[in-house]
Order: structure tokens, then C-alpha cells, then sequence
């Protein structure tokens, strides 16, 4: 069995959820002050993202952080190109932690036209691919926002991530596809109803070898997406936190049988740049710990 076919299998049946480590430049600053670190730590954007690959790596090689949980971790290209622990940080996610490296592709969000905001446009994306692909990345995620329930604009967001998935699929990686429906959107349910369709319809049109992964909000009808868990062309459904506590996201979560979690803030909740070795790691387990229950429906 190639390394591709052994991760996609662990990518399909085992179990576990996929944490998320992938803030850009724009979300950075926040996620480092809930970590406990503020701006005046660094001077320019290198020293930023200094700071914030010593706590992604301080999570990475904690040992709570292990292949037993995790699935997959989703990595900004700054920390792709990075190292941890002497290896390439996906060699050492995949080689030291049996966790599947996943890489952040898109670049932003365009601004809100038809109640949707749809990515923005990715020059560059095949030669971004083929350095993934060289790094031992497995994966990719791409990131739009449904906003209203507009039908316009969700099917514009559905087909710009499956046209861009069937890109990604043909370099020789899995894509999420991640069509996140905002957890304020006031009428959520019939964005959900919408969306779902949308991408039932797009999964009808992949050939049998065209493997995606879902990350989707979690939804308002209890197991709405079942039949995207059980479609072959999807390798797994996971859901984002989307602004839920992990509380919330947790019991959510636990209501949708055989979808997963991939959580960011979430998983970070609570974790502190002052804390010892010890209580960070305590801490990282209890929520690792919790977030895999839920996660094992």
C-alpha cells in the first residue's frame, strides 16, 4: 500500500478529528492574545508569525498531541515551510505523530455579493500544490462564507469549491472543501437545506476516484449531512467550531453520527503561553480528550 492509499485510509475509517492550526495574517494577532501574548511581542509580520509557529509547535509536540485523537492537522503555508523538531513540520506531523498534514490554500475571502463571500482568486495555486505535494502534505483546505440563505450566491460557492477541488484532486491531493455557513445567518436552517442540496448535486458529478472531504458549520436539522458521511466520494465530513464555545460546538457535534470534528479556537481554548509544560499539556489533553468524544458519534 503507498503512503497516499494508508493516509487516505486513516483519513476514512479511523478514528479521531482534525485540529486546525492554519490562522493566516489577518486572524494571528487574535489567536495569539487568547494565548496570552500581545502585540508588543513583535515588531513586523516575521516576527508574528516567529511567535505564533514556537506555540503551533509547542501544541505539536505535545505529547497529548498523537495520532490516537488527531487525524489531520491543517497547517498555514508559513507553517508548512517551517520545521519542527528538525524535520519539515508535515514530515514530523506524519512521521513522529501519525497525523495527516493538511495545507490552508485559499486567499481570503472576496467581498459579500449575493449573501455569499467566495474566495478569492488563487494565482499560483498548481505551483502551491506541487510544494505540498513535495512537502508530504496529504490534504488541502479552502475556506468560504454563506451568509444568507440566498440561493444565487450558494450556488456560486458551492461550484468555485468543487471546480477548485477537481484542480486540487488532479495534483494528487484530498481537498476539504469548506462552504462554512455563518452561525449568525438569520435563517441558518434554510442556508443548511440550500447548501446541502448544492452539494449533493456536485458530489453526483465526481468520478469514482475524485475523493473530497466536507468541513461544513454544524447544522441546525440533527444529521443533515448524512448522506455526505456516507457518499464514496467523501472521505470524511468534519465540522467547524464557527464561533460556538467548545461546549456548545462539543454537544452539537455529538448529535451528528459520523461527522468529526476539525476545530481551531476550540481546541485552543484555554491554552496559555505563561503555563508550565505540565499544565499546558494537561490542559491540551482535557481538550483534545473532549473534543475526540464528541467527535466519536
Amino acid at each position: 500500500m503507498s503512503t497516499f492509499e494508508q493516509q487516505l485510509e486513516i483519513a476514512r475509517t479511523r478514528p479521531g478529528f482534525i485540529a486546525a492550526l492554519d490562522q493566516s495574517g489577518g486572524s494571528t494577532p487574535k489567536a495569539l492574545g487568547l494565548y496570552g501574548v500581545t502585540e508588543d511581542a513583535w515588531s513586523n509580520d516575521d516576527e508574528m508569525f516567529d511567535v505564533v509557529h514556537a506555540m503551533r509547535s509547542r501544541i505539536m509536540t505535545s505529547p497529548a498531541f498523537t495520532g490516537k485523537r488527531i487525524l489531520g492537522a491543517i497547517l498555514f503555508e508559513n507553517t508548512m515551510d517551517r520545521e519542527v523538531a528538525g524535520q519539515s513540520t508535515a514530515a514530523y506531523l506524519w512521521n513522529e505523530k501519525n497525523i495527516l498534514p493538511f495545507l490552508k490554500v485559499d486567499k481570503g475571502l472576496a467581498d459579500e455579493q449575493d449573501g455569499v463571500q467566495v474566495m478569492k482568486p488563487m494565482p499560483g495555486l498548481d505551483d502551491l500544490l506541487a510544494k505540498a505535494k513535495a512537502n508530504g502534505v496529504f490534504g488541502t483546505k479552502m475556506r468560504s462564507v454563506i451568509k444568507q440563505a440566498n440561493a444565487k450566491g450558494i450556488d456560486a460557492v458551492v461550484k468555485q469549491q468543487f471546480d477548485i477541488g477537481r484542480q486540487i484532486i488532479a495534483a494528487g491531493l484530498v481537498p476539504i472543501i469548506e462552504p462554512e455557513v455563518d452561525i449568525h445567518c438569520p435563517d441558518k436552517a434554510a442556508a443548511e437545506e440550500l447548501l446541502h442540496a448544492g452539494i449533493m448535486s456536485e458530489l453526483s458529478n465526481l468520478g469514482p476516484d475524485q475523493i473530497v472531504m466536507l468541513k461544513l458549520t454544524l447544522p441546525e436539522k440533527d444529521n443533515l449531512y448524512a448522506d455526505c458521511v456516507a457518499h464514496p466520494n467523501v472521505a470524511r465530513v468534519v465540522a467547524l467550531s464557527g464561533g460556538y464555545s467548545r461546549e456548545e460546538a462539543n454537544d452539537r457535534l455529538s448529535r451528528q453520527n459520523g461527522m468529526v470534528a476539525s476545530f481551531s479556537r476550540a481546541l485552543a481554548e484555554g491554552l496559555k503561553a505563561q503555563q508550565s509544560d505540565d499544565e499546558f499539556n494537561r490542559m491540551l489533553d482535557g481538550s483534545i480528550a473532549s473534543i475526540f468524544e464528541a467527535s466519536n458519534t
